[in-house]
């Protein structure tokens, strides 16, 4: 009998925030509870940039006894992607509405100056805060040194060297956890992202795995993205580990990274300067005087001219796609 009323009942449209994705099924948070939901049919078909990722917030009709039913999403403050590892142009939509995005990194074999890079550049372009965690400082012997190193990737990162096993620098990091802010873990398996969590809120908040002797590489703890909820409104988006990290649609983000760079340019005497042979090229008297390093200056025009390859790809697989479903709509008619 109760059932035959449920049924009868006009669904509720309710706002939540998606905090799991696997496959096709969907966890939205709501008043404190996690709901199972599915996609409303519409969705399907759509560019997957338009679905919803973790993070994002978006309208739904509340089922009590089964799958809640995602009507839309909400707008999004930015987007974290990436092409996937295969290079395909295909992109990989990871997480929406992120204040900073902690770029997490051991002080082993893990450092890579190089993908903070590209791990700063995509933070960017999704209108987060780069904020660098150097972790497992207690094993280093130069900590300053490579603190001032990561400082240089741009004016716009933040940069802490921690130990959570000694609680070194994990003061510095409350100023991030403040009500209502939303975090993004980036990083590779075994840098010390589930320990970093489970040490500032004094818990077992996260798995964590071992590192590998051999090669100071740590196994999967995470293997899907999601959102967790802190005690003080503090959401935290937990991702599987990322060795490496491509370009596409970051042209913003990479501009922003490298805008020591953007400054130059803009005083060259020509507006097309290519900086070669061109007089008047501010870029090339700051190489030849040593203002601006050749290393960071390859490491700029490499993420550009990757960006726009893997872009070009991006467009061309939506403009098939799109071609593919209008030839099928006109065939069934």
């Amino acid at each position: 009998m109760n059932t035959n009323i449920i049924r009868i009942e006009n669904p509720e449209e309710k706002m939540g925030r998606i905090c799991r994705v696997q496959k096709n099924s969907y966890t939205i948070r709501f008043q404190e509870q996690e709901l199972p939901a599915k996609l409303k049919g519409s969705f399907y078909g759509e560019d997957p940039e338009h679905l919803p990722v973790v993070g994002d917030y978006v309208t739904f009709q509340y089922n009590r006894c089964g799958d809640s039913i995602i009507l839309s999403v909400c707008e999004r403050t930015g987007l974290l992607q990436r092409p996937d590892q295969a290079k395909t142009g295909v992109m990989q939509y990871m997480a929406a509405n992120v204040d900073y995005a902690f770029i997490v990194t051991s002080l082993n074999d893990d450092y890579n100056y190089n993908r903070i890079a590209r791990y700063a550049s995509v933070a960017l372009q999704a209108g987060a805060v780069p904020v660098v965690i150097l972790t497992k400082s207690d094993l280093c012997s130069n900590v300053g040194r490579y603190v001032r190193e990561v400082e240089t990737v741009s004016e716009k990162v933040k940069v802490h060297a921690i130990s959570a096993l000694y609680d070194i620098g994990l003061d510095e990091l409350k100023e991030y956890f403040s009500p209502g802010k939303t975090i993004c873990l980036l990083g590779s398996s075994g840098a010390g992202k589930s320990t970093l969590i489970n040490a500032i809120t004094g818990k077992e908040t996260m798995k964590t795995g071992k590192i590998r002797e051999d090669d100071s590489k740590g196994r999967h703890t995470t293997t899907h993205r999601e959102m967790i909820f802190l005690e003080n409104d503090v959401s935290v988006i937990d991702m599987p580990g990322m060795r490496e990290i491509g370009m596409a649609n970051t042209r913003e983000g990479i501009e922003d990274t490298f805008s020591d760079i953007g400054r130059l340019e803009s005083l060259c005497r020509f507006r097309d300067c290519r900086h070669e042979t061109e007089p008047g090229c501010a870029v090339r008297a700051a190489l030849e005087s040593g203002e601006l390093s050749r290393q960071r200056y390859e490491l700029y025009q490499s993420l550009g001219a990757e960006n726009q390859r893997n872009y070009a790809k991006k467009k061309e697989i939506s403009k098939w796609v799109k071609s593919y479903k209008k030839m099928n709509k006109t065939g069934k008619q």
